[in-house]
């Protein structure tokens, strides 16, 4: 896996197929995922979502070569963005680091102390990979400037899909300057990484939020004649395996029917 800025085509397919299994975890009634063949569960965790319900949002799991964290997203539906309250907050895991979109940090904000005891079992020199797609990609970006910050992992990448803005000019500064392997994969006909827009006015508070998003760009070009189309997981590690066919077809067959499906 790739340890530069640049985005690794394998180390993206893998990741978004490990994304797909966050929804497969939502959508099972017993809250069950596959893993991908070395890979083992460290743990999972819930979050409390906008009203009031506790649901599953992602996991741990390792292999002798690395650790994935991994955030789950909202899947086809786009208006969640709108829905949760886009006014900013103080980013308060790190000092200094700025406000952040309210709404995903008071998700990120629930699972905050589950999510740090798992990655506390694991050893610090094994690389930590941070990844999710959607809602799940903001979760992610807010959980790795508080491990780059509070966590003593050598090697800490992220990789993002369809991720919205997260965060204020002071909460980037950090970010770019904190995480040292940022790839931010998104679609240029996706609205959803267009939100919340640069400057958001919140008719509550009468006040004008300013947001960035975080290095690491890598912009993929696809429409599928839809909205949600253009926004999906699916869709996303579809174009993305055109780069690499061979290895996608590979890494769907083993275990079979491990890549993402229809979010």
């Amino acid at each position: 896996m790739d340890e530069r800025g640049a985005m690794d085509i394998r180390t993206a397919l893998f990741l978004a197929a490990v994304c797909g299994q966050t929804y497969a975890q939502f959508n099972n009634p017993r809250n069950w995922f596959m893993l991908p063949r070395t890979y083992q569960t460290v743990g999972t965790f819930t979050a409390e979502v906008y009203n009031g319900v506790t649901e599953p949002f992602g996991f741990v799991i390792e292999s002798d070569r690395a650790a994935i964290l991994a955030f789950r997203g909202t899947g086809s539906a786009v208006d969640w963005v709108s829905d949760l309250i886009a006014e900013q907050i103080p980013y308060k895991p790190v000092a200094g680091a700025g406000a952040t979109h309210r709404g995903f940090t008071e998700i990120y904000m629930s699972a905050r102390e589950q999510v740090m005891a798992l990655l506390d079992q694991l050893p610090p020199e094994k690389p930590l990979f941070v990844t999710g797609h959607s809602l799940g990609g903001a979760l992610a970006t807010l959980a790795a400037l508080d491990i780059a910050k509070n966590q003593s992992f050598q090697q800490l990448l992220v990789y993002t899909f369809a991720a919205p803005r997260t965060g204020d000019p002071a909460f980037v500064k950090m970010y770019n300057k904190s995480v040292p392997v940022q790839v931010r994969i998104h679609n240029e006909f996706d609205i959803v990484p267009q939100l919340p827009p640069l400057l958001y006015h919140s008719p509550r508070t009468d006040k004008t939020y300013t947001y960035m998003h975080v290095k690491g760009e890598e912009k993929l070009s696809f429409r599928t004649g839809s909205v949600s189309g253009n926004h999906i997981l699916s869709s996303y590690f579809n174009n993305l395996a055109e780069q690499a066919p061979e290895f996608a077809a590979a890494l769907c067959s083993d275990p079979p029917g491990w890549c993402p499906g229809n979010y």
